[in-house]
């Protein structure tokens, strides 16, 4: 059985349907920042990781160029 819904009436005349698009626009357009800050920081991360790929320095011992920058962002943020 499904529930009874109460919906509010729309206001007469012209401008009601262009409240009603600018209103649904408005909610659908809007993204928090971390929507575009996540991919780009994958990104950048997949692309130095690639980049970083044809220096291979695990059998000496040293510390590639992806380990570092990750050290320099952990104490940027922490």
């Amino acid at each position: 059985m499904s529930a009874p819904t109460h919906l509010r009436p729309l206001p007469p005349g012209p401008s009601a349907p262009r409240a009603r698009a600018r209103a649904t626009t408005r909610a659908g357009t809007r993204l928090h920042w971390w929507a575009l800050a996540l991919p780009a920081l994958a990104f950048g991360l997949l692309l130095l990781l690639l980049a970083g790929s044809g220096e291979a320095h695990a059998a000496t011992g040293e510390v590639s160029g992806l380990v570092q920058v990750a050290e320099q962002v952990l104490r940027a943020v922490g």
